[in-house]
């Protein structure tokens, strides 16, 4: 029987106080409140809610948006990671292609809409410098529209572009020689390999834009959305705790069947026992149709965040369009918008140290040879992975109103680290996994300790990892709006929560500062951690 170190119980009883009082307790909470009433155990909120045609409206129209988008955005996701790993383009065009579609993640959701108006609207730019009269409609569904696709394309992308990786490309020479047409070996040797990715794509897609916040906020119009209609019932003029918490409920459901559909799609996965290295077969018409529809695909969605770099330093859009630096002097001399970006960036930063130590001591105890909690752990990763922000923001906003707690920059660095868990730790348990299993048997014959062979050989193994993990909970601090927009108080508000009040007064160019100031910081540590993690793994050989 193998002997559990003593610091490994510390983490996880450590972990389980942690989930307990930020997972359990407030999901308990919540689903309490949604039942509870002035004579205890009640029906009527749920028969309530449930009773108005609004809630079955947002729900359909959050169901049928988010499909049509998750299925548009994967399409065009598909195209550019094809473009990537079988045509012939030049590894530099490779990692534009790469760099450019994954743009948007560095930006709060919430400024995609405004970027939408501020392009397509009746004075947007792209308006006056094409078209010269609006095209469409901004608000409702075409508005949500793309900002969904913006939101979910670098997603896509991501998930299909490590696919595709994968896919041993000689199978496509195979189908050529055999006399297969081109369409049949495309079918054959790249589609049906990607089935598990792209249905994973789609339901992965389909459940960020359905408990997305943001983009609604801003483009959301009269056509509500089950987000929206949660956020007018906790922040409305008369907020209602309970028949918020059933709509919070409610919100879950789809959610749930989404990522037990994204679980089940695993089986659908293709494993090779081995992958040759093989070159592209010459294809110059494919090759520059390829790269034309890329580079349209990106230059479309560079031109509508073209604005957010324009209209800030613009005298005043559209009357008076002459280069001016007011608008940035202005924002900088008010203390009270520079507050909320130090409050952003000092949350971002607690969030990445405290989330990548989480993340790390997690995957230390299922990952290794010694695998200890990993009944606790697996559950809460994977329930952690299927909670919306704006369900996990109800549910500590009615756990820890009237705590010390309340409104602190503490609660909500505790809501990101458990909104943002699933993927960190699964990245780091991963990498853990593919390192030497026997380090710790060796290191024991030597007599260390388990806490010195983690410090001493495992820990410098997974740092390029780690400062992965640590961009990863710095940058998604920095943009996430939908959970800290219910827990945010006046004094401990963040650049997200800040545009979503500035949005009221019509502070377009403050909103839109701040969004260039997220965006430079998040550029800038995303660049530093890179450096770093290329230069240490330079200088170990790793």
């Amino acid at each position: 029987m193998k002997t559990v170190p003593p610091q490994q119980k510390v983490i996880f009883i450590a972990s389980g106080i942690f989930f307990t009082l930020f997972l359990i307790i407030p999901l308990c909470v919540m689903m309490t409140n949604s039942f509870s009433g002035q004579q205890g155990f009640t029906l009527i909120y749920f028969m309530d809610i449930l009773g108005h045609k609004a809630i079955y409206e947002a729900l359909w129209n959050s169901v049928w948006i988010s499909l049509t988008s998750a299925l548009l955005a994967t399409l065009l996701a598909f195209v550019l990671a094809y473009t990537v790993h079988f045509t012939n383009i030049s590894d530099t065009s490779r990692r534009i292609i790469r760099t450019l579609t994954v743009f948007p993640m560095l930006l709060p959701t919430i400024t995609y809409g405004f970027a939408i108006i501020y392009s397509f609207g009746r004075e947007g730019l792209i308006t006056r410098l094409f078209f010269g009269h609006q095209l469409f409609n901004i608000y409702g569904f075409n508005g949500l529209l793309i900002g969904y696709i913006l939101y979910i394309l670098p997603v896509s992308f991501l998930l299909l572009d490590t696919a595709m990786y994968y896919i041993d490309k000689s199978y496509l020479i195979v189908c050529r020689v055999m006399g297969d047409s081109p369409f049949r070996a495309f079918k054959t040797s790249v589609l049906r390999p990607l089935y598990g990715a792209l249905a994973s794509s789609v339901i992965q897609c389909f459940f960020l834009c359905f408990t997305d916040f943001g983009i609604p906020a801003s483009v959301g119009g009269r056509t509500n959305v089950i987000a929206s209609l949660l956020y007018n019932q906790m922040i409305g003029s008369v907020p209602d705790f309970h028949r918020g918490a059933v709509i919070a409920f409610v919100m879950l459901i789809p959610s749930a069947i989404s990522i037990a559909f994204l679980i089940s799609m695993k089986k659908y996965n293709i494993r090779y026992n081995k992958i040759n290295e093989s070159e592209i077969m010459k294809g110059p018409v494919r090759d520059r149709i390829c790269a034309g529809i890329s580079s349209v695909i990106l230059l479309c969605v560079l031109s509508i965040f073209a604005v957010i770099f324009f209209v800030p330093f613009v005298n005043e859009w559209p009357y008076k369009i002459e280069f001016s630096l007011l608008h940035l002097q202005s924002v900088f001399s008010d203390s009270g918008l520079l507050r909320v970006f130090k409050n952003s960036v000092l949350t971002s930063l607690f969030t990445a140290i405290i989330g990548t130590l989480i993340a790390y001591s997690c995957a230390l105890c299922t990952a290794r040879k010694i695998v200890f909690g990993e009944k606790l752990i697996e559950p809460v990763a994977q329930i952690t992975n299927t909670i919306p922000g704006m369900v996990l923001g109800i549910a500590y906003l009615l756990t820890f109103r009237g705590t010390p707690l309340q409104n602190t920059i503490a609660i909500i660095v505790c809501c990101n680290e458990i909104h943002f868990f699933s993927t960190p730790y699964t990245m780091v348990k991963n990498s853990l996994n593919k390192m030497n299993a026997s380090w710790e048997t060796t290191a024991t014959l030597l007599g260390d300790t388990w806490f010195k062979t983690v410090r001493r050989i495992i820990t410098p193994n997974a740092l390029p990892c780690l400062l992965e993990v640590f961009c990863y909970f710095f940058i998604n601090g920095m943009v996430t709006v939908s959970a800290v927009i219910f827990i945010a108080g006046a004094r401990t508000m963040v650049a997200t929560s800040k545009i979503k009040e500035l949005q009221y007064y019509g502070k377009f160019n403050d909103i839109f500062v701040l969004s260039v100031l997220i965006l430079l910081t998040n550029m800038i540590a995303k660049g530093v951690f890179i450096v770093i993690a290329r230069k240490y793994t330079m200088r170990r050989g790793i």
